[in-house]
């Protein structure tokens, strides 16, 4: 398996999609990058040589920020908006849905499964 900027790419891919698996490269970053390269997207992984590879990681590392830079910059993007208590900051910090989306019915994705609060007795149980 090749390795490209800590990663290890799948070999058996084409290279525009195998590029796809770092993290901050997306389609049309991938196609961008072997175009601007002269590679060929259609290519697979397995095919590149080493001084491919290294030209590959080299522009990824000048024209992106991916994997844990990445990951640490959205990290401290959140942190900070629960830091100042805006609006958004809160809903981070509750657990739920940050854009506007529903919730008296579905985000069941952020609020988690299901916790049923028994309903009340009625007088004629009580009896």
């Amino acid at each position: 398996m090749p390795r490209i900027v800590g990663v290890d790419i799948p070999d058996n891919k084409v290279t525009w999609v195998a590029l796809q698996y770092v993290h901050g490269i997306g389609k049309k970053a991938a196609l961008a990058l072997c175009e601007g390269l002269g590679l060929d997207p259609t290519r697979r992984a397995r095919d590149l040589n080493d001084e491919e590879l290294a030209r590959l990681a080299n522009e990824i590392e000048a024209r992106f920020v991916v994997e844990g830079n990445l990951r640490r910059q959205l990290q401290q993007n959140v942190s900070r908006l629960k830091e100042i208590a805006c609006y958004r900051g809160m809903r981070h910090r509750r657990g739920l849905p940050v854009r506007g989306q529903r919730t008296q019915t579905n985000a069941r994705t952020r609020k988690g499964p299901k916790k049923t609060v028994a309903g009340k007795k009625s007088v004629k149980q009580l009896r």
